[in-house]
């Protein structure tokens, strides 16, 4: 009987073993030719931001999380239900085994079935989560992308031409800090952000100049439906 395997999740990778330390003489210093002096660069003026912080008070990011945080979460219910599904049909088995009039064949048949069931859920989870981080990715990006524009054009209202991490810096004063006015900006220029339907990838919004994939009309059935026949792929 198949076991019931976990909807989604990747399998831990194999850790390679540690390189052991060479202990041989290295080859002789090669001699450094003198360079000319360069371009001294220019005073610098630093500033220090808080990108946590400007994403935690961004709409769009808010906006992102809220809607792809809520696909994720259907996305672990339905799996936690089929998983649920799975177990009832197991049992079930068990049930077979000890009815009497039960072929061994019937049993073989229900086993293949509750393995193909795991296999195209599992196949199905894992597609629905590569939309969802791929929404996530496609959507963030336009966040970034706009971000790094914004901390260049509040730096240069400043004078500044160094921005540092706040977190890599021990100490400095307010006035060095863009935070508030870095979010307030990109908050104005970038209120939201486009995201992907769900189920749809940017890949397929590409395709479609941008825009989601129409859904297709239902048709009629074919000779091949109407006689049980398996249909044929479209592509969309």
């Amino acid at each position: 009987m198949p076991a019931v395997p976990p909807a989604i999740g990747p399998a831990a990778e194999p850790q390679a073993p540690a390189a052991p330390e060479v202990q041989v003489q290295l080859p002789p210093m090669p001699e450094l030719p003198p360079i000319p002096k360069g371009v001294e660069p220019p005073t610098p003026r630093i500033g220090v931001l808080g990108v946590p912080d400007v994403m935690r008070v961004s709409t769009a990011a808010q906006e992102v999380e809220r809607v792809l945080g809520g696909r994720r979460q259907k996305l672990n219910e339905d799996a936690q239900k089929e998983q649920a599904a799975w177990r009832d049909l197991q049992q079930q088995l068990v049930n077979m085994r000890e009815q009497r009039g039960v072929s061994a064949e019937q049993i073989r048949t229900k086993e293949r079935e509750l393995q193909e069931r795991i296999t195209n859920a599992q196949r199905t989870f894992r597609e629905r989560d590569r939309v969802i981080q791929e929404a996530a990715r496609y959507s963030l990006s336009q966040i970034e992308r706009v971000l790094v524009a914004v901390i260049r054009q509040v730096a240069e209202s400043r004078g500044m031409n160094l921005v540092l991490h706040r977190q890599q810096v021990a100490l400095n004063a307010n006035e060095f800090d863009l935070t508030d006015q870095v979010a307030a900006q990109l908050n104005k220029v970038l209120p939201s952000v486009i995201i992907p339907p769900d189920g749809v990838s940017p890949s397929a919004m590409a395709q479609n100049g941008g825009k989601a994939p129409a859904a297709a009309p239902a048709a009629a059935p074919t000779p091949a439906h109407a006689a049980g026949g398996k249909p044929s792929a479209t592509r969309h």
